[in-house]
């Protein structure tokens, strides 16, 4: 999994987060190429929601399965 593709999964947009804060989205990949995806997760725990409520994915960029 990409650190884009776990963006989605936590229906964050991930292009509006890199455009916003650049620094923050690159600590995140580093880390996240670093660590298993669950342990970015436990890392991050508190930090997720606050960004999801900032650069929320719409429906419609969401891919289809």
């Amino acid at each position: 999994m990409t650190f884009e593709e776990y963006l989605i999964s936590k229906k964050i947009d991930g292009s509006a987060f890199k455009q916003a804060e650049p620094d923050r989205y690159q600590e995140w990949k580093g880390i996240f190429e670093e660590v298993h995806p669950d342990s970015f997760t436990a890392q991050k725990k508190f930090l997720i929601n606050p960004t999801r409520r900032k650069y929320l994915l719409q429906k419609d960029q969401e891919p289809t399965r």
